[in-house]
């Protein structure tokens, strides 16, 4: 509950300052992606792109490679997890294999696991 607060209490004026933002900036820029070429000339043909679009589009480009980044640095994590849940499942197998054993033969005392646990 407290991170949907919070949430909600970062991202609408976030979204608030962007939609401004967004308002104050329509006027049309250049977009040269050529640094060695001069900035055109204002009275040049072609058409603009309005400033707001460029910066969004920067900053969407910006999150999208600081989420790879982000997951392919967790990588090595993510492969201990899955090596540590296959043995986690291994495990579980292998002691429900021996207490269906046990179940066969009811006359064997509980197993140290089982005094452990404490399960029956």
């Amino acid at each position: 509950m407290v991170n949907k607060i919070v949430g909600w209490l970062v991202l609408v004026p976030l979204c608030a300052l962007l939609v401004a933002f967004a308002l104050a900036n329509r006027h049309l820029v250049a977009v040269n992606l050529n640094p060695f070429v001069g900035p055109a000339p204002e009275t040049a043909d072609g058409y603009g792109i309005p400033l707001f679009v460029i910066l969004y589009v920067v900053l969407l480009i910006g999150v999208l490679l600081g989420g790879i980044a982000t997951w392919f640095a967790q990588g090595p994590h993510r492969k201990r997890e899955r090596h540590w849940r296959k043995e986690a499942r291994m495990l579980q197998e292998e002691l429900e294999t021996l207490r269906r054993q046990q179940a066969v033969s009811p006359g064997v005392p509980l197993t140290e696991v089982d005094d452990l646990l404490d399960v029956r």
